[in-house]
């Protein structure tokens, strides 16, 4: 296509309007721009045009054949636009919501309260990619992330879901300690870990443990690692977002809390327009996590 054989689109849509209404004043009303703006279109594109498109008649403009000509073309093209743009519209609305985040978080906190959301949406799909890999949002196609880290991540919207304290864990039986000042030599006990989660080695600093220099059996996958503590193998240090259910429970206890040292989990969306569903979720994370 040769854009330099194209009058204005501004131009174009006001004669649209005026074709649709017969006067400068309707179509003024439509765009939302003065009557004069609607004459000077009208003479940009005649002088395009090399002639008349419109005459007046009495109160109305009447096209010529040339005009009417023109109105047909733009009609058409219009619709086709307005189609297009509706179609796309329409498929973000009700397309899944595609959210990606860690086994462990969708297993201990996203899953079991996500029957309230269907409840509340049941006209939202949602499609779970759990992964432990660190997804490019735009490349794969998701809506919505939720990572854990300290939120500084370029090029993307972040804001913190829930910047969790941390606990260390044990199940009820692994000892009878319930306190991390009665296990003494913390060295000597079982730890386990994730082999993606580095929070827990910087958590461990924070209680003593200097986790480079101390063994700790590491796992593929952080719901291994909570099997493992919940079976009464070992201690582990999490997120308490992600153990308060066991915590409450009494599946696991904990022996110590501590703050999470800017670690958290966060929302990670594209700096794009989300679609409805995806905004509709998002809100509910942040109101499922205790946030307004």
């Amino acid at each position: 296509m040769d854009w330099s054989r194209l009058p204005s689109l501004a131009a174009l849509r006001a004669f649209d309007a005026l074709a649709r209404h017969g006067s400068h004043s309707a179509a003024a009303r439509e765009l939302n721009v003065t009557h004069a703006a609607v004459a000077q279109h009208l003479r940009k594109l005649e002088d395009h045009f090399g002639e008349s498109l419109a005459a007046r008649d009495g109160h109305q403009m009447r096209l010529t054949e040339t005009g009417a000509e023109l109105a047909v073309a733009l009609a058409e093209g219009f619709d086709r636009i307005s189609e297009g743009v509706t179609t796309i519209l329409d498929r973000s609305t009700i397309r899944p919501v595609t959210v990606t985040m860690t086994p462990s978080f969708a297993e201990s906190w996203l899953i079991p309260r996500l029957g309230r959301f269907w409840s509340e949406h049941p006209d939202i799909e949602l499609r779970l990619v759990p992964s432990m890999t660190l997804s490019d949002l735009r490349r794969d196609g998701i809506d919505v992330a939720i990572r854990f880290g300290d939120g500084d991540w370029p090029g993307v919207d972040v804001e913190p879901l829930d910047v969790s304290r941390f606990v260390v864990i044990a199940a009820p039986g692994y000892t009878k300690a319930r306190r991390l000042e009665d296990l003494r030599d913390l060295s000597q006990w079982d730890w386990y870990f994730s082999e993606a989660a580095r929070e827990q080695r910087i958590w461990g600093a924070a209680v003593g443990v200097d986790f480079a220099k101390v063994g700790a059996t590491e796992m593929p996958n952080n719901s291994m690692v909570l099997s493992a503590v919940r079976n009464g193998l070992g201690l582990s240090i999490q997120s308490r977002a992600l153990v308060e259910p066991d915590l409450s429970s009494g599946q696991l206890v904990s022996l110590h809390e501590g703050d999470a040292a800017g670690l958290g989990y966060h929302i990670v969306t594209r700096p794009t327009v989300l679609s409805p569903g995806a905004r509709t979720f998002r809100t509910w994370l942040r109101r499922s996590a205790g946030q307004k």
